[in-house]
């Protein structure tokens, strides 16, 4: 089959349902124990959950009592709730927690009246801390919320809050990347395991303990790897049907040129 993976649909239930299910081992930047463990507490159902996932798994947000929040919105043990009505466009997909520092610029914008460039100026601010600048912020944009008919303590409610997120705000264009990389190895780990499995252990087959993770991954996955032999396998991990040809060239002390010439 010939796969354009830019084409993918995004909502393809079995590849969530691997997600969801932590076997993640070999998916791109989710294959971590930490990573797992917050796999299985968030449970990802969606492509922006995958991108929440990727900005969540920081030390700040997961000191920070966020990722809890986050999770415990997700699945319905704590209300959602938005300071203000025009909030709820730009908060919804991350349940009311601002995750995002492009969040941060879009309430700017909304409530504020900030140009893209200023509220870009905004989150730089937030991300340096620096007393002054920050005052400096909070009058503009308590005057500019004035302006919109929002009243002076929602105004300083929200700066408050956008002030405390931006440490941890992460770019969402950079965790939507990422998520789409990680997206795509799941459905290919999903819906062609058995070469998806060989391709891998091809990439890391010069790193033994990387081999053996990923050769019990295949036992777990229900892929029989069949032992090297010289008659039939090739210097890389080749798939043949539903099993695996041992990789040659993951035998210590096999040169690439001695195999081939084989």
């Amino acid at each position: 089959d010939k796969i354009d993976i830019t084409q993918l649909p995004m909502d393809d239930e079995k590849s969530f349902a691997l997600l969801k299910s932590c076997k993640t081992t070999a998916v791109f930047q989710l294959e971590s124990r930490g990573m797992k463990d917050l796999i299985k507490r968030l449970q990802p159902d969606c492509f922006e959950d995958l991108i929440a996932l990727v900005a969540l798994f920081r030390p700040g947000p997961l000191q920070s009592g966020m990722v809890d929040d986050f999770i415990n919105r997700k699945h319905g043990r704590a209300a959602v709730i938005y300071p203000h009505p025009d909030l709820e466009p730009i908060l919804k997909p991350t349940y009311g927690v601002i995750l995002y520092q492009e969040q941060v610029m879009q309430i700017a914008q909304v409530l504020a009246g900030y140009s893209l460039g200023e509220a870009d100026l905004l989150r730089r601010a937030m991300g340096k801390k620096k007393p002054e600048e920050m005052a400096k912020q909070r009058e503009v944009f308590t005057s500019g919320a004035l302006k919109n008919n929002i009243s002076n303590s929602v105004a300083t409610y929200i700066f408050d809050l956008m002030e405390k997120f931006a440490g941890y705000g992460f770019n969402k264009s950079h965790s939507a990347a990422y998520a789409l990389v990680s997206y795509q190895t799941a459905w290919l780990k999903t819906h062609y395991k058995t070469a998806f499995m060989a391709a891998v252990l091809s990439s890391d087959m010069d790193n033994t303990d990387k081999v053996v993770i990923f050769y019990e991954e295949c036992l777990s996955l229900d892929i029989k790897v069949l032992k090297p032999n010289i008659n039939t396998c090739f210097y890389k991990f080749t798939c043949i049907d539903d099993q695996i040809l041992y990789g040659l060239g993951a035998i210590k002390g096999l040169g690439q040129a001695a195999i081939e010439i084989i």
